[in-house]
């Protein structure tokens, strides 16, 4: 048995009520229904973000993605806050669209599921054993109601908050739903938490926020796939998520994204490790015209380790921007970033990633690599990996690679029966693969390899 929400959504139409400009009357909207700290704190939030200048290429973290000819929010919308902020109450299961339907077929067996659609949440669902122990898998919007005492500590305050970045104040300010996943002291979840997010409106923007806090001695891995059809006109895709984790912790964040053209997509993250914390993450980069991922990892307590791993496909003329920081607070503790790409056609990278060792973190472990391998003469791929060191006693290092398919290896495979389409196939997967085994998760790794091989036999 299971504990299940369902909430009413036109999921299989677009949605209504689009009609809100991003201004301060939409946020006045959504802090119609909100108590009063988080209505405070979206006002600063818009506040923060009307005094923050836009980025442009002339700031070190932006040179290679300009947002005067990629993003232009002005002609969005946003769901309107009335229906954001509506209670509907408990309806039967709605019906899903097939990308969705086809997507869930793919997953094997987990703990608890969410659905969101254009970001509203429309399903959750838990096993009994989890929801017995304590555990929580709510939408932010019903939080708001049932958990205030969690929100109120955690949203905003310490991990993903307005005054990091103009996109990031700007969801502070905007989201009107996401989720919450709460795992009690010495709480395992043995199966993964399983979220999968539509978008369906072109000229939109949505914004989402996902909270995990794991308490001291818990265990969770929480996978998070969001998808849409290609769209003729531009939509903007923004998360904010914050992983929290207490002594002892371990915790696994996934993120696939498979965003269709038309799509602008950023993401912020942030995790927090507190002492003798193993937290890992995997972000797989497929979809969208231009995505942007902030991922910022903090050491907070001695013995706490994190292994940052990223993977991405490029093809057309899609654009992939990461930007990564590893910093490290206390001593003795360890970081491993790994970010492996493949970039066909007139694709492009950026790969902008620095390990900061703060005054005091003497015994620090520290490393950094990205590896690029180009399909094609038109595709580009730019690597600035950076080292900020303030301590003395300390293991750090970085690497980057940029290359093109190795030409003896595919004379060897083709030499082996296979056509060049086949080696080149192998060569891929064998690239890319390295990045997966290190994280593996039941059903994560089939999946990506799929789309994978679909990406490159439309290539």
């Amino acid at each position: 048995m299971s504990n299940t929400t369902v909430i009413e959504a036109p999921v299989d139409a677009p949605a209504e009520g689009v009609t809100e400009a991003l201004n301060l009357k939409a946020v006045e909207r959504l802090a119609e229904a909100d108590p009063v700290w988080l209505r405070e704190r979206r006002l600063h939030a818009w506040a923060v973000y009307e005094g923050t200048p836009m980025p442009t290429t002339r700031l070190e973290e932006w040179r290679y993605t300009d947002l005067s000819r990629t993003l232009d929010l002005d002609p969005l919308r946003l769901e309107s806050a009335e229906a954001a902020a509506s209670d509907p109450g408990e309806v039967p299961a709605p019906v899903l669209p097939a990308p969705v339907r086809e997507t869930m077929d793919e997953d094997e067996p987990a703990t608890g599921h969410v659905i969101t659609v254009d970001g509203r949440v429309v399903h959750t669902d838990i096993d009994a054993k989890a929801a017995g122990e304590g555990v929580i898998l709510t939408s932010l919007r019903e939080a708001i109601e049932n958990h205030p005492e969690l929100l109120e500590r955690y949203v905003g305050t310490q991990a993903v908050t307005p005054e990091v970045g103009k996109f990031h104040a700007l969801n502070s300010a905007l989201w009107s739903d996401g989720v919450l996943l709460y795992v009690p002291h010495g709480v395992h979840v043995e199966l993964p938490i399983r979220v999968t997010r539509w978008i369906s409106n072109e000229g939109t923007a949505v914004f989402t926020r996902t909270l995990i806090i794991a308490q001291a001695d818990s265990r969770v891995s929480y996978v998070d796939e969001i998808l849409s059809n290609d769209f003729d006109a531009q939509s903007f895709v923004s998360d904010a998520v914050e992983v929290i984790a207490e002594d002892g912790a371990n915790v696994q964040y996934v993120s696939v994204q498979r965003l269709g053209h038309g799509v602008f997509y950023h993401s912020a993250q942030r995790t927090l490790a507190s002492r003798n914390v193993k937290l890992d993450t995997l972000n797989v980069t497929l979809g969208a015209s231009v995505s942007r991922l902030d991922l910022n990892a903090r050491m907070l307590g001695p013995g706490a380790s994190s292994e940052l791993l990223g993977l991405y496909f490029g093809d057309s003329d899609q654009h992939f921007d990461h930007n990564t920081s590893q910093d490290h607070v206390a001593p003795n503790a360890t970081s491993v970033l790994l970010y492996k790409g493949a970039l066909d056609e007139r694709s492009h990278s950026v790969f902008r990633g620095i390990i900061r060792v703060h005054p005091g973190a003497q015994g620090t472990d520290a490393y950094q690599t990205n590896r690029n391998l180009m399909l094609s003469d038109e595709a580009r791929a730019h690597s600035l990996p950076n080292l900020e060191i303030e301590a003395d006693d300390v293991r750090c290092s970085h690497g980057a690679t940029v290359g093109e398919l190795d030409k003896e290896l595919l004379f060897y495979l083709m030499s082996r029966g296979m056509n060049r389409q086949q080696a080149e196939r192998l060569v891929v997967q064998g690239f890319l693969g390295d990045v997966l085994t290190r994280l593996p998760l039941g059903g994560v790794v089939e999946k990506v390899k799929r789309a994978i091989l679909n990406k490159l036999a439309h290539g």
